[in-house]
């Protein structure tokens, strides 16, 4: 069960890890076009089940309810040998209650991030999870003394962020100059997200370009999402030239001389890159309001999270105006010591992330709690 780009991913690599030692095991859940590409039958598509925000969720709960129904009825009629988690709390805790109600081991992958808000959580998780495989090497101490039977594996992005091209190579293949001055804009895989926070990092890529003389943008694209609708998204701020971006993700962002990138996995991916960033954050109002009060850490994006201090700045729900994006974007670009200690400070998160092969560890892991069950 993932419902979003970055579980999608992540999980795609976990069946193809537990499909290589087990060729006939089958999947069926919820995911995206990489889940789909892995076998999984899927009956739901992440992109309509991912929402951002405490209230923005109200809008698709007819549609989710819906699926979670079928999902909890699967549990009765097929009888699945494990269920498999990946994040997405609201939706998957009372999947993993409905999997214990009917027998069914729980293993869960990429955990909630209990350590940012909702400890109490923790207890559901001890009564209801079989087994959890963490990808943050902090979150195994506190998931351990919850009584959870956790494992760190190692973070699965190691696995899989890096370019495949220079950065001449790249600019050339998408038709850009090489001796130009290149931002990535990373707008979210939701369009809720996009919907709330594309407008204003367009708006920010206008004034760099009334400061930056030239300056092109890249914008790679969440495979959550439409190409039609991204290009009318883009179309409807009338901005400066803006090269959007399908697939090679990676070798767009690390072609970039610094990003604006929306609070989630692709502030990481982008550190791992060794692209400077900012990091921008919006929801409603109400959303901002609880999640002020449930909150309890003192960074958002996970870059800074894992690094433990401020590496890359963080602009909030009011602060995440164009003015402000285009100021910070000016400062790392305009200070070449500055920028230089950036990519300093996110050459060492690599060695914080464990090792490779994520997903073979977790798909050992998961196959035992398979084979358990059945002795």
């Amino acid at each position: 069960m993932a419902g979003e780009a970055s579980g999608d991913l992540h999980g795609a690599s976990l069946v193809g890890a537990m499909v290589k030692r087990e060729p006939g095991i089958r999947f069926y859940g919820i995911g995206g076009v990489n889940l789909k590409t892995a076998g999984v039958d899927l009956w739901a598509d992440a992109a309509d089940m991912a929402v951002v925000g405490l209230t923005e969720v109200a809008s698709k709960l007819r549609g989710i309810l819906t699926v979670m129904h079928r999902l909890k009825k699967s549990m009765q009629l097929l009888k699945p040998d494990l269920v498999i988690l990946i994040d997405y709390p609201d939706f998957n805790l009372p999947l993993a209650r409905s999997a214990k109600k009917n027998g069914i081991p729980v293993f869960y992958y990429i955990s909630p991030q209990v350590w940012a808000w909702r400890k109490g959580r923790l207890r559901t998780i001890s009564g209801l999870v079989d087994r959890m495989a963490v990808i943050l090497p902090f979150e195994e101490l506190l998931y351990r003394q919850a009584g959870v039977d956790v494992s760190f594996v190692g973070h699965p992005l190691l696995d899989v962020v890096q370019a495949t091209s220079s950065r001449d190579e790249t600019l050339r293949m998408f038709g850009l100059r090489e001796d130009v001055t290149t931002v990535a804009l990373l707008p979210g895989s939701r369009k809720g997200e996009v919907t709330r926070l594309l407008p204003v990092m367009l708006k920010a890529a206008r004034i760099l370009t009334e400061n930056i003389c030239p300056v092109q943008f890249l914008l790679p694209m969440a495979n959550t999402l439409d190409e039609t609708w991204m290009k009318d998204q883009i179309a409807k701020a009338d901005p400066p030239g803006v090269r959007l971006i399908r697939g090679a993700t990676y070798d767009a962002v690390a072609a970039a001389d610094a990003a604006v990138v929306v609070s989630g996995t692709a502030t990481l991916e982008t550190a791992l890159l060794g692209t400077p960033l900012i990091v921008i954050y919006k929801v409603s109002a109400l959303s901002y309001l609880i999640g002020r009060m449930l909150i309890s850490v003192d960074h958002i994006g996970l870059v800074n999270i894992v690094a433990g201090k401020t590496v890359a700045p963080e602009l909030i729900q009011g602060a995440a105006n164009p003015e402000r994006i285009a100021a910070e974007i000016l400062a790392i670009l305009g200070q070449p010591d500055r920028r230089k200690a950036i990519q300093e400070e996110l050459s060492h998160l690599r060695d914080k992330l464990g090792l490779p092969g994520a997903a073979e560890r977790a798909a050992v892991m998961a196959l035992t709690l398979i084979k358990k069950s059945d002795c």
